[in-house]
């Protein structure tokens, strides 16, 4: 009982023996065992995650590395872990969040890719399982969320393009039910208006998907003079589109990235991008995530909006070009 108390830093022992206790527990190298935690404490110490994307896509997508490494860094400095599974549907999704949940498994969940009138929403109500939204609480309904103004940062990007001269832009977008990807396409055909002439066209946010998007822009009869892509991966993928199509950039094009991963900055042009801090934005997320299984209240949260940062991809338009 007292190696217990000393080594979970609860009262009942004195300050020696705890010293003592502690400084053994050290030299035999002893490490806590969250399975047994568990078992006394009926927590599993451990958030789940499912992505509903292709794994040959999470592969090659910074943003969601960058995610969970915010998420993972968290977690592992209060002791928890995270369970990640990538699925095929969101049918699936919700049959994974009722076992994990079931077996005790998982003490809640991160809710990626918002869509709207989401059953994942729904099922976790039901369930009454802590779950953080990574996503607009307009269709959070009783769930924890965390968020970005997606609209103003497209707003400031299509201002700062129509500012160079440019009135031919198009956007290549996300996943089109995706509650992120309809906030800024409302918001891409707000700023052009009337004055701009604009197409979005929409991805599985591949690189493969990217290039097609970018090749039928460049060859239509009234091509873009500035492109907006949904994630840098998309935006090399068009980079190397226009160079393949003889399409100077950023002197006959101007092409801008979402999430601005170091994959912006190590080609050339280097990328202008939407910058945010994922990471942090991942551990925002479990700081919420843990402080709901705390028992506490957590309310809806706005982090940082992504801000445009310039770089070479980007220049005014030629007039005549």
């Amino acid at each position: 009982m007292a190696v217990s108390y000393a080594l979970n830093g609860r009262p009942g022992v004195s300050a020696s023996t705890r010293s003592a206790i502690i400084a053994i527990a050290e030299e035999i190298g002893w490490r806590p065992n969250n399975a047994a935690r568990a078992l006394n404490s009926a927590q599993a110490r451990c958030f789940g995650l499912a992505l509903c994307r292709p794994a040959r896509t999470l592969g090659m997508e910074p943003f969601f590395m960058e995610l969970i490494s915010g998420i993972e860094g968290e977690l592992a400095a209060r002791g928890y872990s995270l369970m990640l599974q990538v699925v095929g549907d969101h049918g699936a999704e919700i049959e994974v969040y009722r076992r994990w949940w079931g077996e005790g498994r998982i003490d809640g969940v991160f809710v990626v890719d918002l869509r709207f009138n989401d059953q994942r929403v729904l099922a976790l109500e039901e369930m009454r399982m802590p779950a953080v939204v990574i996503g607009h609480p307009s269709e959070s309904r009783s769930l924890a969320s965390i968020w970005s103004d997606d609209g103003e940062a497209t707003r400031e990007t299509v201002d700062y393009l129509i500012a160079l001269g440019h009135r031919r832009i198009a956007r290549v977008a996300g996943l089109p039910k995706l509650v992120h990807t309809a906030h800024r396409d409302a918001a891409f055909r707000e700023a052009c208006g009337t004055l701009v002439e604009h197409t979005i066209v929409h991805t599985d946010y591949s690189g493969e998907e990217g290039a097609h998007a970018t090749r039928r822009l460049l060859s239509s009869g009234s091509s873009p003079t500035a492109i907006i892509y949904d994630n840098d991966i998309m935006a090399v993928a068009g980079l190397s589109v226009a160079q393949e199509m003889s399409v100077a950039v950023p002197r006959e094009l101007s092409i801008v990235a979402w999430d601005d991963s170091p994959l912006s900055q190590v080609v050339h042009p280097p990328l202008t991008a939407l910058s945010r801090d994922i990471p942090a934005y991942g551990a925002h997320a479990a700081q919420r995530l843990l402080a709901l299984t705390a028992g506490e209240h957590v309310p809806a949260f706005e982090d940082q909006t992504a801000r445009l940062t310039p770089r070479g991809s980007t220049a005014a338009h030629r007039q005549g070009s």
